[in-house]
């Protein structure tokens, strides 16, 4: 692994222009996708179109999308060396971004309870996402990244590492909520109910919202921020869309419940 990036990269300062470009390039994707989600809705799920290529079963999709997030950044810890990874504050925020992949992409999947194919376009443009911004999160974090000794302490890494957990914790319950709305043998869509769900419809896509903007103000970087961004980018306009969808099909759909923010939005 260290010999192929040597050939990519004459020079860790040249390595670390590269990241950083990815980053920056990152805020652009995100801008882009913005504006291209207030036309379409993410295609996947209940959204899915043929128009967006053949179908693909949703827990193969699922695995093997989400792996390079996983498998390529265990490689970059694991079969390079660096003193970063040594570091607490390195080490404390690679374990944050493993924790959550280690159950996205080698659990989640296999816990999906039947759904929707994947339009191939969507599964195709998240594998590239995932390998893209795996690279770019662990490489910085095992190689690049520089904290002071004090840096846990700081309120940045504190309140961060706080919002991660919450995050985690809420995106893990709602995850749990959704499998578990039907009995065995059943079809069709229900209410969630239970957890943030009683708040908003996006009680999922929250969690996840509110774990990477913890990441992002934990790790204090231009790369972990892009992540952020890209995420609440993607993820707000899918809370958005549920909510309306939610609203259309149920006559009795709480009426008080947001579409992402409680009491507000």
């Amino acid at each position: 692994m260290d010999a192929l990036l040597s050939r990519l990269f004459s020079s860790e300062a040249e390595e670390l222009f590269t990241l950083d470009c990815m980053a920056y390039l990152m805020h652009v994707m995100a801008a882009c996708t913005f504006v291209t989600l207030l036309f379409e809705n993410v295609p996947y799920g209940r959204y899915a179109s043929s128009k967006y290529g053949f179908p693909v079963n949703a827990r193969f999709a699922w695995f093997v999308q989400e792996l390079p997030a996983f498998f390529l950044p265990l490689c970059l810890v694991f079969w390079t060396s660096s003193a970063k990874t040594s570091l607490l504050p390195n080490q404390l925020l690679i374990a944050m971004y493993f924790c959550h992949y280690v159950h996205r992409s080698l659990i989640y999947p296999f816990l999906i309870r039947g759904g929707k194919a994947t339009p191939f376009v969507s599964f195709a443009l998240a594998t590239v996402f995932c390998t893209y911004n795996g690279y770019m999160q662990i490489r910085y974090l095992s190689h690049y990244a520089e904290y002071p000794a004090s840096w846990v302490t700081h309120p940045c890494f504190i309140i961060g590492s706080a919002l991660w957990l919450v995050g985690w914790l809420v995106n893990m319950y709602s995850d749990h909520i959704l499998r578990n709305l039907r009995k065995p043998g059943e079809t069709g869509y229900k209410i969630p109910t239970g957890g943030m769900f009683e708040y908003v419809s996006g009680a999922n896509f929250l969690g996840e919202i509110t774990e990477w903007a913890g990441f992002a103000l934990a790790g204090h970087s231009v790369h972990s921020l892009a992540f952020a961004i890209f995420t609440t980018v993607v993820l707000a306009s899918r809370a958005v869309a549920h909510h309306k969808w939610y609203l259309a099909k149920f006559e009795d759909y709480p009426r008080s419940r947001k579409a992402l923010i409680p009491f507000l939005y």
